[in-house]
């Protein structure tokens, strides 16, 4: 393949990473200082692309420049912003959720799958009173705020900015057709922090954990309700069979590892969980392939809860809830 080729294909792949709404041509005038003219000339392949050039659009896109000259590499390449309590404070990372779900959203074909270890970073907004305490917990003893150390959770504390993003995550995420494998135990964490605050006294009062407590119920309740109807809506409201689609799979053999992977009309995304809350992703079409692979047998392998499956779905939630009754949070 010629270099004019690999040139126009590199715009072509650039092109899938823009949302629809947004003009691609103008996002490369504005990076590369040239006109819409220049631009339009390097799209067709009239105007060769300088390798500085190449470098500021691969950078900015996050692409892989060895997939288009076809060098032999073993690597892939992510992206991600590392949250702390510094310089990409919590609200920043919630802010980077909200954006991502919003991306995904201007895809007229659109389609997320969810492997959760944990309940979905999503579905932990759905009640405000859980929000309040992830966004709690994990400014407390993940990021490490100093200011929180030696404060205890409250609900008389309740970050509005928090509750103001977290509402709009879970607007969008609403809007998102989506499908989750879970597995009992992905509940685990959640109870887990809970537990361990209340058993440190890190809970202010037994008002504010016995309202932590119903939250998780509220929620659990909301997702088997969904999971019935086979589609999304917002708590304590009614479905609406003309909302997004909803597919919950319980898969016993293996513990999800919280990846996402999104279906964007004919192009995929990938993001990786680590450090808890942080997520990285990549483009690469050779690793997002993989990954949906991947997913697609899970599924196969799993036991489809939402619509069908009554019976295995009722036995699965309860099973959740004997967990919660057993001790580990009440």
């Amino acid at each position: 393949m010629d270099s004019t080729n690999i040139q126009v294909l590199f715009f072509q792949h650039i092109r899938t990473l823009v949302p629809p709404h947004v003009a691609m041509v103008d996002v490369i005038a504005d990076l590369l200082s040239i006109s819409p003219d220049s631009v339009y000339r390097r799209i067709r392949g009239e105007k060769p692309v300088s390798l500085d050039e190449m470098q500021k659009l691969a950078g900015h896109f996050k692409i892989s420049i060895d997939q288009f000259l076809h060098l032999q590499s073993d690597s892939f390449i992510f992206s991600g912003k590392l949250a702390n309590g510094s310089n990409y404070l919590f609200e920043d990372w919630m802010k980077g959720v909200l954006q991502q779900l919003q991306f995904m959203n201007s895809f007229r074909n659109r389609h997320m799958y969810y492997l959760a270890k944990d309940l979905p970073v999503m579905a932990q907004f759905i009640a405000p009173e859980l929000l309040a305490f992830k966004s709690f917990f994990w400014r407390k003893s993940i990021l490490h705020y100093p200011e929180l150390r030696g404060q205890k959770f409250s609900l008389k504390q309740i970050d509005h900015g928090h509750q103001e993003i977290g509402k709009k995550i879970i607007d969008e995420y609403n809007k998102l057709p989506s499908t989750e494998i879970w597995n009992v135990e992905s509940i685990n964490s959640t109870i887990r922090q809970i537990a361990f605050y209340k058993d440190a006294g890190a809970i202010e009062s037994a008002n504010d954990y016995d309202a932590l407590c119903k939250a998780v119920y509220r929620i659990l309740d909301h997702l088997e309700r969904q999971a019935e109807h086979g589609v999304k809506f917002c708590l304590d409201e009614e479905p609406n069979t003309s909302a997004v689609s909803y597919n919950l799979f319980n898969n016993e053999l293996i513990l999800g590892d919280n990846t996402i992977v999104a279906e964007l009309d004919n192009n995929k995304l990938t993001f990786l969980n680590h450090s808890v809350i942080n997520f990285i992703g990549t483009t690469n079409e050779q690793f997002n392939n993989y990954m949906f692979g991947n997913l697609q047998n899970l599924i196969g392998k799993s036991t489809q809860l939402s619509k069908v499956g009554e019976k295995e779905r009722v036995q699965f939630f309860n099973r959740i809830r004997e967990k919660l009754n057993r001790g580990e949070v009440l």
